[in-house]
C-alpha cells in the first residue's frame, strides 16, 4: 500500500515509526506533505528519508492509494474532495471540519462518484459500533463530556476569549456545554471526538458536547451516554495523552493506524 501523510505533528511520527519498523505490513509512505517548505513535515521526512511535498499536484504524481489526513481542518477543506475525486482513498483525522456540512456532503460525492474510501477513525472513543446498531432501531439521546486536564486547552482562541485562568483552576470547570454543531468548531484541535460521534450517530445538532477543564485529571477522560430504543449505553475512557501533544490522545493516534489497516482489509470485525 502506497501512503501519504498530510502533516508533520505525532500521528505522522507514529506512522513513519510503525512502517519502519513493519509493524504496518506491506506499507510504504511515499509523501509528507506540509503548507509550505517550512513546515515541521519536511524535517520529519528528512529524517525517515520520504519525499516532502508542498501541494495536491506533487502529492499525487507520488500515486498514493491511500492519504492520511492529519494536519487541520483548512488541510481537509484543500485536499479532501480533489483525492477523494482522483480515486484516493482519504483517512481524515481533523474531522471536526466535517462540521460543514456543505464540505461533507462534498466529499461524501466525491467518494461515491469515484468509489474510493472515505474514512473517518474513531479516535479517543469507542462504542460507535454499539452507536451505529442501536440507531437502525432509534436513539432519542447522545450526550459527550471532554473533560482533560488545563494544559490540553491552552493556546485555544475560545477558551482565551472566556478568560479563564488555566494554570490556577482549583476545580473542574465548565468551558462550553451546548450542541456538537455549535461547540466542535471551538476547538479545533480538541473535540474531533465529538464530531465523530455526532455524525456516526444523530447529527451535529441533537449530539450534546459538554467540555471541561479539570485540574485533578492525569488522564483525558471522556463520559459518554446513549439512550435508545435498544436501551442505555454509558461508557467512560480514560485516555493517556500523546507523550509530545497533551491536546491529542494515544489511542486517537493509534486509531489512525487501525484505519490504514483496515482500508485495503477484506476482513471487518466489528461493524
Amino acid at each position: 500500500m502506497r501512503v501519504g501523510i498530510i502533516g508533520g505533528g505525532t500521528i505522522a511520527r507514529l506512522f513513519l515509526e510503525h512502517v519502519r519498523r513493519g509493524d504496518l505490513g506491506r506499507v510504504r509512505v511515499v509523501a509528507i506533505a506540509g503548507r509550505s517548505q517550512r513546515s515541521p513535515g519536511r524535517e520529519l521526512a528528512k529524517a525517515f528519508r520520504v519525499p516532502f511535498v508542498s501541494d495536491l499536484k506533487s502529492l499525487l504524481a507520488k500515486k498514493p492509494d491511500v492519504v492520511v489526513e492529519a494536519a487541520s481542518h483548512e488541510a481537509v477543506r484543500e485536499y479532501g474532495e480533489p483525492l477523494l475525486r482522483k480515486g484516493v482513498a482519504l483517512i481524515v483525522l481533523s474531522c471536526g471540519a466535517l462540521c460543514d456540512d456543505a464540505l461533507r456532503r462534498k466529499l461524501e460525492r466525491a467518494a461515491e462518484r469515484s468509489g474510493a474510501l472515505l474514512s473517518v477513525p474513531s479516535g479517543g472513543i469507542g462504542g460507535l459500533d454499539a452507536l451505529k446498531a442501536a440507531c437502525v432501531a432509534g436513539v432519542e439521546e447522545v450526550t459527550i463530556a471532554v473533560t482533560k486536564p488545563p494544559a490540553a486547552w491552552k493556546g485555544i482562541a475560545y477558551v482565551e476569549k472566556l478568560g479563564v485562568d488555566l494554570d490556577g483552576l482549583r476545580e473542574p470547570r465548565v468551558l462550553f456545554d451546548g450542541t456538537a454543531r455549535e461547540g466542535v468548531p471551538h476547538f479545533p484541535a480538541n473535540v474531533n471526538i465529538a464530531a465523530v460521534l455526532s455524525m456516526a450517530g444523530i447529527g451535529f445538532d441533537k449530539t450534546r458536547l459538554k467540555v471541561v477543564a479539570d485540574p485533578a485529571l492525569k488522564h483525558n477522560t471522556h463520559y459518554i451516554d446513549i439512550k435508545g430504543r435498544t436501551g442505555n449505553i454509558s461508557i467512560k475512557l480514560e485516555n493517556v495523552p500523546a507523550p509530545d501533544n497533551p491536546k491529542t490522545a494515544w489511542l486517537a493516534c493509534y486509531s489512525a493506524l487501525a484505519a490504514l489497516k483496515a482500508a485495503k482489509s477484506p476482513v471487518r470485525y466489528g461493524t
